[in-house]
């Protein structure tokens, strides 16, 4: 667990972010956030709006009015680590007694702590396969991102590597996900539209552990997040190639049906699903509905 916190904000500080948060969530009341869970991301992207329901208004007056307390648990993909505290962060600011705590893993890890029970009152996943996997115990989750994979080596990019094509060469260091996560099952599908059979040394356990074994100079290539790639700046050689566009995943996030605090769930979500919400997004790399 990782938990999001946030300085106490000057009355200054505080009046400016709530005017923010205001006119984010007032916008997001608009229905034009996203749409309902896919199987592919281009379906996710084109099945609608209608993201949020009556709950909306209501949670974005309590967000807005710093009426929200007690605890909120998000369970996020390991790729939405920064985007998500952010957006904790803003809610706290906004809510002085609410506590924003984060668990994150790969998505399939998390949809099965949510089957499995775990309290939790957010769920953001990496892609609409794993969001699929909790059924209705997450009330109409809504796609607010995408993600496409590059290719990433160490900065000096000691093996040479310039293509999708070097994940066959025996004699370099390679590692993808595993298939049993989203970036893992990503990579199966652009290695099957390129027609290659990959040479993997390593399969890492979540998008964040093979973005490590590329930066610490562990292997000499690993296919990762757009969005991780950035976050990484220099100590990663960023290479990007078509058949990425063969793997777009999509980025989900409801509120879950027996959430313990439901009010702050829906009013993280309304965040997440506002305007200013998809420039945090856009910044950090993501595509946007």
């Amino acid at each position: 667990m990782s938990r999001a916190t946030s300085p106490r904000a000057s009355r200054a500080g505080l009046a400016a972010v709530l005017a923010v948060g205001a006119l984010a969530l007032a916008a997001c009341g608009s229905g034009d956030a996203g749409s309902g869970a896919t199987g592919n991301s281009d379906a996710a992207t084109d099945a609608g709006s209608g993201a949020t329901s009556g709950a909306t208004g209501e949670a974005t007056d309590d967000a807005t009015a710093g009426d929200l307390s007690g605890d909120l648990t998000v369970f996020a993909a390991a790729s939405l680590h920064g985007v998500s505290t952010e957006r904790g962060d803003t809610l706290m600011a906004a809510n002085p007694d609410l506590t924003v705590t984060f668990s994150f893993a790969a998505s399939s890890a998390l949809a099965e702590q949510v089957n499995s029970g775990a309290p939790a009152d957010v769920l953001a996943t990496a892609s609409a396969a794993t969001m699929e996997q909790v059924g209705d115990l997450v009330v109409d989750p809504v796609t607010f991102a995408t993600n496409t994979l590059v290719i990433v080596t160490p900065a000096d990019n000691p093996g040479g590597v310039s293509g999708l094509p070097d994940f066959t060469n025996p004699d370099l260091r390679i590692a993808v996900c595993t298939e049993e996560v989203p970036c893992g099952a990503a990579a199966a599908k652009v290695f099957t539209a390129a027609g290659l059979t990959p040479a993997v040394d390593t399969y890492a356990e979540n998008v964040t552990a093979a973005l490590t074994l590329a930066s610490t100079g562990e292997v000499d290539a690993a296919l990762v997040y757009a969005t991780d790639a950035l976050s990484a700046e220099d100590a990663v050689t960023t290479i990007e190639f078509p058949e990425a566009a063969e793997a777009v995943n999509a980025n989900l996030v409801g509120v879950l049906a027996d959430a313990p605090n439901p009010a702050a769930a829906q009013a993280f979500v309304d965040l997440v699903l506002s305007p200013e919400g998809a420039d945090v997004l856009r910044s950090a790399g993501f595509g946007t509905p």
